[in-house]
């Protein structure tokens, strides 16, 4: 099977002519309303990457938007984002999409430059989902966002002074924050699918831990946990802590710290062939962890069981 084509957009000018819009007011911040955008099943039928920020919103479109192994309808009130370089392909029915709507807000990096924003975009974690996890809006929550981008669009349609870049970077930073609301919220009221994530995690990590190659192999790291999840690292630290208080790593050491006790419990095996067992170089390094979590030493512990 041949490989997807892949098509680089490099500017909003160059996304706007690719998509026969009208020329950009701003050359490096756009709010295109998705009625306006030209779609052809030709789009459909590549990979896009974009050199700049987009975050965007559609409705009444019949179709699939793909990023990573992660694959979602359009679906009314779904907001996806996207950050320089990231791929995704879409697979869209056309002819059924003719009444679309929703808005795209098109931000390039330089628009941000020499702005305490341009440093702090990092820690909104979700442009990483983007490759795993859109967010689900609630009628009231896309509300507030399409307030948010209607003032932006106003800003910029007026006249630019001194003043237009900073009360747009506030308000791009206001949409930012009420999003990183409303994903902790989705962490929560999506309870079926997350209780489902943690027990994938518990099977998981029982499979690591029961591993005769795991001296061999190791602890499982927080990227290969998250890989076999099918989720950003980021966002399944986040969502094991909005659910359980601790972060993918506490849980791996919990679990490394619970098939110890185990070990040390019910068998008389030295501690530094356990320490060897559960994937540590030296015995040192197990008994130090293993004494920072249960304010014991290995031997400590054993003991106490007799």
């Amino acid at each position: 099977m041949a490989q997807m084509p892949v098509t680089r957009i490099r500017s909003i000018h160059e996304f706007h002519r690719y998509r026969g819009l009208t020329e950009p007011e701003h050359p490096l911040i756009s709010v295109v309303n998705y009625e306006d955008v030209q779609l052809t099943e030709m789009a459909t039928e590549k990979r896009w990457i974009f050199d700049f920020y987009c975050i965007s919103l559609k409705r009444d479109m019949v179709g699939k938007i793909q990023y990573g192994q992660q694959q979602y309808d359009f679906d009314e009130g779904v907001l996806f984002f996207f950050a320089p370089g990231q791929s995704f392909t879409i697979e869209l029915d056309v002819t059924a999409s003719r009444n679309k709507s929703g808005w795209m807000l098109l931000i390039h990096p330089d628009f941000l430059w020499n702005t305490p924003l341009a440093k702090n975009l990092k820690q909104y974690e979700y442009f990483d989902y983007t490759v795993n996890e859109a967010l689900f809006l609630s009628k009231k929550e896309e509300n507030t966002i399409q307030c948010i981008i209607d003032i932006i669009k106003r800003e910029y349609h007026a006249n630019i002074d001194q003043f237009s870049q900073p009360i747009i970077i506030s308000l791009i930073e206001t949409l930012l924050n009420y999003s990183n609301r409303f994903y902790h919220r989705q962490f929560i009221t999506r309870k079926i699918s997350n209780h489902e994530v943690l027990d994938r995690l518990e099977d998981l990590l029982n499979a690591y831990f029961n591993s005769e190659d795991l001296a061999q192999q190791g602890m499982p790291s927080v990227q290969e946990v998250s890989d076999r999840l099918n989720l950003s690292p980021n966002y399944l630290s986040n969502l094991l802590k909005t659910l359980t208080g601790q972060s993918t790593r506490q849980h791996i050491q919990q679990k490394l710290i619970d098939t110890a006790k185990e070990k040390l419990s019910t068998s008389d095996m030295p501690i530094g062939q356990i320490a060897y067992a559960l994937g540590f170089d030296y015995p040192q390094t197990f008994s130090k962890l293993f004494k920072s979590k249960t304010q014991l030493s290995p031997l400590e512990f054993r003991k106490s069981f007799n």
